[in-house]
């Protein structure tokens, strides 16, 4: 097993992760994701205890207990670029010995859970919906750089969909990755059971037309009348496949539910969502918690 270099995994002068500047030990087994670093506090709000605290950029976390479990809340920043650094440096936490830079012979998983918000793309699915991601696809290209990506992937989705649409040669690959199927089970009392696109921005790369023109001018329509099986795309959002794609390369439970805030199909939004968002984050942490 070779020893991984200071310039593949750096290490602070304190001892934690470059980006999250969280150390080892500060680090709970079970992780909820948010992309606002103002929704740190609301989460951690719910906690009934505070261990510790950390800050870097976007990058920022508590760590306390919510009904005597130990939790870990971070901010990722928006995009899938940012989840490829977050999930590299939460897996080293638990699996990479940072004395020896060797990665350690006992594997820990880790539960990761992202609360988003996010918009709908059929029109049965009303604002303030709950949409857990069964199946996370990747518009962004981020699994595509990793070795064996097709060992974690749903073919089937894939090859139906590239047939479904005339994919832009210029455009990544899109990846379809099923989440943790415990967590799935865990929320699938209490949410509705979704295919998420997670898309590289949020203008074009979700079919919205500011002033440029989009490359597949029918992509949406396209996007709302897929369907391969009991399988369709219920919404959209700018994380979800990173999370899932790395967590089972990685070999951790990891998913994603997200607030509906808005219905493409529709053309409604609810930009006051932030008490139905509190309504989500603990419904989560008693989930996780149970």
């Amino acid at each position: 097993m070779n020893r991984i270099g200071e310039s593949e995994l750096i290490i602070n002068g304190d001892g934690s992760i470059f980006h999250l500047h969280i150390k080892p030990e500060q680090l709970a087994d079970t992780v909820i994701l948010v992309g606002d670093p103002s929704r740190v506090d609301t989460v951690s709000s719910f906690f009934q205890t505070i261990e510790c605290s950390a800050s870097s950029r976007e990058f920022r976390s508590v760590t306390g207990t919510y009904n005597g479990k130990r939790i870990t809340v971070l901010s990722t920043g928006i995009g899938c670029d940012n989840l490829d650094i977050v999930m590299t440096e939460l897996d080293a936490l638990v699996n990479v010995d940072f004395e020896t830079r060797m990665v350690k012979k006992e594997h820990k998983r880790l539960t990761i859970l992202r609360i988003g918000s996010s918009g709908a793309v059929q029109s049965d699915i009303p604002l303030g919906s709950y949409v857990f991601s069964d199946v996370s696809v990747g518009f962004d290209g981020l699994l595509n750089w990793y070795a064996d990506r097709d060992d974690i992937v749903e073919k089937e989705l894939e090859k139906d969909f590239l047939e479904h649409i005339d994919w832009n040669k210029y455009l990544p690959i899109p990846y379809f990755v099923k989440a943790s199927q415990r967590l799935s089970e865990l929320f699938e009392d209490s949410t509705i059971s979704g295919m998420t696109i997670a898309a590289s921005g949020f203008y074009g790369p979700q079919c919205r037309v500011v002033r440029i023109p989009l490359a597949i001018p029918d992509l949406m329509e396209k996007i709302e009348s897929f369907r391969s099986g009991k399988y369709r795309f219920t919404n959209f959002e700018m994380e979800g496949s990173a999370l899932a794609g790395m967590a089972r390369k990685l070999g951790h439970d990891g998913a994603t539910v997200c607030l509906i805030i808005a219905n493409r199909y529709a053309k409604e939004a609810n930009p006051d969502y932030k008490p139905l968002m509190n309504n989500l984050i603990k419904l989560c942490l008693d989930k996780l918690t149970q």
